[in-house]
């Protein structure tokens, strides 16, 4: 009943065509709104598709939500800019209408009318979670020469999410986190004390997941080098001995599970 199409569509596009990691491995702002728009085009058709087999499918679309700080007045207008480019793989796929700084910018870099038209005309938000992935490599500082690089976590889950919230009024899924031992315990109960709070201040979250199940391999290059290096960031090892973190993970659902369902921020959300 739960599907997800095509998952984190801003990381893929960014990775692939702006970064120049994946995929077509290139770095464009053309490139970016290419693969962008397909993804997301791909996405809804998808949507449409699952729900003509299965009309009572629910589509939770986890995203990379993020926040670019400025590192200085000079590059304000800069990091304004990329806080309005983070939302676009949603404002495509929900048909959200963009200001009009980032629709010249889709214009300008090979977008069509058309196009554009056709997200706003064929969005199912109604039948969709807004999925918020949140990392501690999610927020960034962005400099005067206009680069941007890693700030660690300084707003943290809640007042991005609520942004991305007020954006849409979707309901939300926290739908990935990790951290590195020994601190994954803290960052885990962190991240739920986030969730907790923003249901408590009337956003309906309806999940809270850790990513991964189990341990990642090569994700401490972004998958750009073949190391076999295992990350030991899941729930579980590769071996499926369960990690501190797996067994907290575990407690936190004993501890909840009763007291959640009862919460009327949750009530009537997935019928």
């Amino acid at each position: 009943r739960f599907y997800t199409p095509v998952n984190e569509i801003f990381v893929a596009a960014t990775f692939s065509a702006q970064f120049g990691w994946w995929n077509e491995r290139l770095k464009t702002d053309r490139a970016f709104v290419t693969a962008l728009k397909h993804l997301c085009m791909a996405n809804v058709l998808a949507m449409h598709a699952i729900l003509k087999i299965n009309p009572n499918a629910i589509f939770i679309q986890s995203e990379s939500s993020q926040y670019f700080h400025a590192d200085g007045p000079d590059c304000e207008d800069a990091a304004r800019r990329y806080n309005e480019k983070r939302f676009l793989s949603l404002d495509l796929t929900y048909g959200h209408h963009v200001n009009a700084t980032i629709y010249e910018y889709l214009l300008d870099n090979g977008m069509t009318r058309d196009e554009y038209h056709w997200f706003l005309q064929n969005h199912i938000t109604s039948r969709c979670i807004m999925g918020n992935d949140y990392y501690v490599t999610n927020e960034n500082l962005v400099h005067a020469d206009g680069s941007i690089s890693l700030s660690g976590e300084i707003f943290g889950y809640y007042p991005i999410t609520h942004q991305y919230f007020a954006r849409y009024s979707l309901p939300v899924m926290h739908t990935e986190t990790n951290y590195d031992d020994p601190d994954a315990v803290k960052w885990l109960n962190k991240e739920w004390a986030n969730v907790h709070r923003l249901k408590q201040d009337g956003v309906p979250i309806v999940g809270f997941t850790w990513y991964s199940l189990q341990d990642q391999v090569d994700w401490d290059t972004g998958l750009r080098e073949n190391n076999g290096r295992v990350n030991p960031l899941g729930l579980c090892d590769l071996d499926r001995n369960i990690r501190p973190v797996g067994y907290a993970y575990k407690t936190l659902i004993e501890k909840w599970l009763k007291a959640l369902p009862t919460e009327s921020s949750v009530l009537g959300i997935c019928p």
